[in-house]
């Protein structure tokens, strides 16, 4: 009877132990770079900058939305899971349309992940693209001397 009663508390004790690893397990995101300034960018004329992060917890992650701040910008995020260890990027892609000047925009990573939602921030100087120069000096090429 005692050896019943100790194999069935080691049972239940190995159980618990199971159960509380279960929930220890974690995803955490983690990004190489969570800012990227593109310097000068010319007006209509889309930009775009991959944002690398890894799975840095030990459960997978799973990105639920990622969420631009203005429609001028428009993510890419990959859907499935991405296990403990793995590396995956979410594209950020800027379109400022005919804007001149200085930009900030913030793209919101909303996930499973223990660290919380990410502020990923793209920004830079959108400028007229420049035009070629035009000679103010006619040539005729009409053939008459």
């Amino acid at each position: 009877m005692k050896k019943i009663c100790f194999l069935l508390m080691m049972v239940v004790s190995g159980l618990l132990q199971a159960q509380t690893k279960k929930s220890d397990a974690k995803a955490i995101i983690e990004f190489e770079f969570v800012t990227h300034d593109f310097g000068k960018v010319y007006q209509g004329k889309s930009v775009s900058y991959e944002f690398n992060f890894t799975n840095k917890g030990n459960a997978p992650l799973v990105l639920s939305n990622v969420q631009p701040g203005c429609g001028c910008t428009t993510p890419e995020w990959p859907k499935e899971p991405i296990m403990p260890g793995q590396k995956s990027k979410i594209k950020a892609i800027y379109n400022p349309g005919s804007y001149k000047g200085k930009f900030g925009k913030g793209i919101t990573v909303y996930s499973n992940a223990d660290n919380g939602a990410v502020l990923l921030t793209i920004k830079g100087t959108v400028e007229e693209i420049p035009t070629e120069p035009q000679s103010p000096v006619k040539i005729d090429v009409g053939g008459g001397f």
